[in-house]
C-alpha cells in the first residue's frame, strides 16, 4: 500500500506513523503543519517524488568567503595523502580564536558531508595550541570545499531498504600517543545514515588490533541502528553486512578461539 502524506510518497506502517505523530502534537500544541521543508539550521532539503537530496551549499560558500578563500584553486582531496600532524611541531603558533572558528564551522558542515569526516576530526584535535602546519591542513580541507560546495546525501525510494556499513582505522595516526583513528559508515538504501572517525580510547599493538575495535565499535553502531530501525517499523530481515579489509581481523572474527 502506497499513500501520499505531504505530497511525499510514504509507504505502509511509515504512513501512519507520521500522521500518528502529527495528531498527537497538534492535539497536545498549538501549530501549524506548513508542509515539507525547504531548510533546516542550514541545511538545505531538496525533495522529489521519488528522491530527497541533503546539502549545505550555501553554508559551505559562506565559509569560503569569510575565510577568504573563494579564489584559491581547488584541492581534489580533504587532506594531503599520509599527512602526520603532531602538537609538538616546530612551527609557529597561530590565532587560536581563528583556528577554532574554522574547525568549528568545518565540523558543522559535516553533518551533510561525511567525505570530510576524518580531515576534520584529525585537525579538531589541535585546537588547544594550533601551530601554522595545523592551519594549513585546516586550509587545505577548505580549498577542497571550495571546489566541492554542492556535494550532500542522496536518497531514493526503496521499498525494501537494507543497511549496511564500512569500517576502517588508521593504525597509530595520532603521532603523539600512538593511538590509533577508527571509523565508520552506515547505509540505509541509497544513501549514509550515520558516520563518524574517532581516535581510539586505548593503543593498539597491531593494525589488527586496531581494525579490530574498530569493527566492534561498528558492531555495537550496528545493533543500535537495528532496534532503532525495528522501533519505527523497518526491521532489518538478514544479517546486517560490515565491511572490512584487514584480513587478520576477518580471521579473529571467524575463530576467536586461538587468539589472545
Amino acid at each position: 500500500m502506497v499513500v501520499y502524506v505531504d505530497d511525499l510518497i510514504i509507504t505502509g506502517s511509515s504512513a501512519h506513523l507520521i500522521h500518528g505523530i502529527k495528531q498527537d502534537l497538534c492535539s497536545t500544541f498549538d501549530m501549524t503543519d506548513l508542509g515539507l521543508p525547504h531548510s533546516c539550521l542550514g541545511v538545505e532539503v531538496w525533495q522529489t517524488e521519488n528522491n530527497i537530496f541533503l546539502s549545505q551549499s550555501k553554508y559551505a560558500r559562506t565559509l569560503v568567503d569569510r575565510f577568504r578563500t573563494q579564489d584559491c584553486k581547488p584541492a581534489t582531496t580533504p587532506m594531503e595523502p599520509g599527512l602526520k600532524l603532531s602538537t609538538q611541531s616546530p612551527s609557529p603558533l597561530v590565532d587560536e580564536t581563528l583556528f577554532k572558528q574554522l574547525a568549528g564551522n568545518l565540523i558543522y558542515l559535516t553533518a551533510t558531508r561525511p567525505d570530510i569526516n576524518f580531515a576534520v576530526s584529525y585537525i579538531s584535535g589541535f585546537m588547544s595550541a594550533p601551530k601554522a602546519d595545523h592551519w594549513i591542513a585546516a586550509k587545505h580541507v577548505l580549498h577542497y570545499v571550495r571546489g566541492t560546495p554542492d556535494y550532500g546525501l542522496l536518497y531514493t525510494q526503496s521499498s525494501d531498504p537494507t543497511l549496511g556499513g564500512y569500517t576502517d582505522s588508521h593504525w597509530a595516526g595520532s603521532v603523539d600517543d600512538r593511538k590509533s583513528i577508527a571509523g565508520y559508515v552506515f547505509s540505509l538504501g541509497s544513501g549514509a545514515v550515520t558516520w563518524t572517525s574517532k581516535k581510539q580510547q586505548a593503543v593498539a599493538l597491531s593494525s589488527t588490533e586496531a581494525e579490530y575495535q574498530g569493527v566492534v565499535k561498528a558492531s555495537c553502531e550496528a545493533v543500535w541502528l537495528r532496534r532503532m530501525l525495528a522501533d519505527i517499523h523497518v526491521s532489518q530481515a538478514g544479517p546486517t553486512p560490515l565491511f572490512c579489509d584487514n584480513q587478520g581481523v576477518l580471521k579473529l572474527a571467524k575463530n576467536p578461539v586461538f587468539h589472545e
